[in-house]
């Protein structure tokens, strides 16, 4: 069996622009960055908004998060990150499932 190779080369520094340390050109890996980064924002938000409704259908239902966590097919803890709002847990995907499970189909409208 080969050994894997694991040594770390390089580590990309919090709030950096990795496309300029991928060796964009300046103004390239800016628009790249920029591109990034709203792309990001926009899934956060979207994600935030699914996840409210189900903290809303929540506390609608009075449910506990057990409870919750039964009618929604996941975890007691999944329902404390969803309440939480701890979007780096979750796909998109996984939050429409969910509101799906509780007669709460997701439509998507582009603008």
């Amino acid at each position: 069996m080969k050994k894997m190779d694991t040594h770390v080369r390089h580590v990309t520094k919090p709030g950096a622009n990795l496309f300029a340390e991928l060796g964009f050109a300046p103004e390239e890996a800016r628009r790249y960055q920029a591109e990034s980064q709203a792309l990001i924002g926009q899934t956060l938000m979207l994600k935030e908004q699914l996840m409210d409704e189900l903290a809303s259908w929540i506390e609608a239902h009075h449910l506990k998060q057990a409870e919750a966590a039964d009618i929604l097919h996941v975890t007691r803890p999944r329902v404390s990150d969803v309440v939480n709002k701890k979007t780096s847990k979750f796909t998109i995907d996984t939050l429409v499932e969910m509101l799906a499970r509780i007669g709460k189909p997701v439509k998507l409208v582009v603008g």
